[in-house]
């Protein structure tokens, strides 16, 4: 059974209005953010059968996009009644970038685009991309502009994803944002952390609040540590931003989405899923990823890392949890499921708190002479087009 309960009296809710991006109204604002490996078709559409919101395809990178790769062209699918079709992309030259949104656009392929400058991977950062490429100015302008005019020709909303710099001596996103308001974007993501934090320690929302402050005439929406509605709602209020977008919150438990929708509405109802719910759940997605990637076997490779983050916090005994994650067939991971105790019920602060990996603050490696000043060198513009990676992150 459906676990939806109600929370005490004095559980938090704050009444949000609408997210507007250009045409298109999110009723619940709230955006999944785009993980590889994790928001494909079938968690999507787990996601969206508790809860409203935006919900974003894996990152594609946009020469694998024009290059038709099939399996970027299976990342960026959607199910017919997915009502906003959103796809994440990656790029780091303005003409590649340019020829990918224009292919979105002549071919319907998405309702909404999003472009990734927030990735910390050293192999990419060390390349310029990702999270050290809106340091230099004249090359994340040209990307913006590329991708902003190519999308305002299907009246397509394109929204910006950025971190806060570098590192805290190399902030970028007051002028990334800046760059991006006044080249047409429809609202900018701030994972507040920087590159070299990855995704250790505390986001800052101290600098959401700035950044929403000096963009009064465009959306800006949270990204970083909310692990739960009531951390939407203290960011909110915190930070004034118009929205949040939630990442490793939500692996393990689509059902945050609909606590997020019920807390956003002002109600305090809260899904507290016992074993059976989970066990039901993990098993479904089993069966939603061997369609998604039309083999059981893949399906089932898939699934196996998903097992730690939906019981996490559950008394589910070590030996079964071991062969949950190395589950060959259907038939076996719902053999598996049925061993457990499916009468426990939900743990409480057990299952809550941080999920995923966090990582360890580094230094963020970047080419040699990149920081010395914000304008591309030749020698850079030819090292960056090694950059660009099929990796995800930001």
């Amino acid at each position: 059974m459906t676990t939806l309960t109600d929370a005490p009296n004095d559980t938090p809710t704050l009444k949000l209005p609408p997210l507007q991006l250009g045409k298109l109204t999110i009723d619940t604002p709230v955006v999944l953010a785009p993980m590889a490996g994790v928001t494909n078709r079938a968690f999507r559409r787990l996601c969206r059968e508790y809860g409203g919101g935006l919900f974003v395809t894996e990152m594609v990178t946009a020469r694998a996009l024009v290059e038709r790769n099939p399996e970027s062209l299976r990342i960026i699918s959607h199910d017919p009644d997915e009502e906003i079709r959103s796809i994440q992309i990656y790029g780091v030259d303005p003409g590649t970038v340019r020829a990918a949104v224009r292919m979105v656009v002549d071919e319907n392929l998405a309702d909404h685009v999003d472009l990734n400058f927030g990735c910390p991977v050293p192999k990419v950062t060390r390349k310029g991309g990702g999270s050290a490429l809106p340091w230099k100015t004249d090359l994340f302008t040209s990307i913006i502009e590329a991708a902003t005019s190519e999308a305002a020709k299907g009246d397509i909303p394109l929204t910006v994803k950025i971190r806060t710099g570098i590192d805290k001596d190399h902030l970028t996103y007051l002028e990334s944002a800046k760059i991006a308001r006044d080249h047409g974007a429809a609202a900018v993501t701030l994972h507040a952390r920087t590159a070299g934090q990855y995704y250790a320690g505390h986001s800052d929302w101290d600098a959401i609040t700035t950044l929403r402050e000096a963009m009064d005439d465009l959306p800006v929406l949270g990204n970083g540590d909310i692990f739960s509605a009531e951390d939407a709602i203290n960011m909110v209020e915190q930070t004034g931003a118009a929205g949040v977008m939630v990442g490793r919150g939500c692996q393990g438990r689509p059902w945050i989405f609909g606590d997020l929708q019920a807390a956003f509405e002002g109600r305090a109802d809260r899904f507290r899923p016992g074993v059976r719910k989970v066990a039901d759940t993990v098993y479904r997605h089993g069966q939603l990823l061997t369609e998604f990637f039309e083999d059981e076997g893949k399906g089932m490779r898939d699934i196996r890392k998903h097992i730690a983050w939906y019981f996490k916090g559950y008394p589910v005994g070590g030996e079964i949890r071991s062969q949950l994650a190395q589950v060959p067939s259907l038939a076996v991971l719902r053999e598996l499921l049925d061993q457990l105790d499916l009468d426990l019920p939900y743990p409480g602060d057990a299952a809550e708190g941080t999920r995923g990996r966090a990582g360890h603050p580094k230094k963020t490696h970047v080419p040699d002479g990149w920081l010395d000043n914000r304008v591309m060198s030749e020698a850079h513009r030819e090292m960056i087009k090694a950059a660009e990676l099929d990796i995800s992150g930001g």
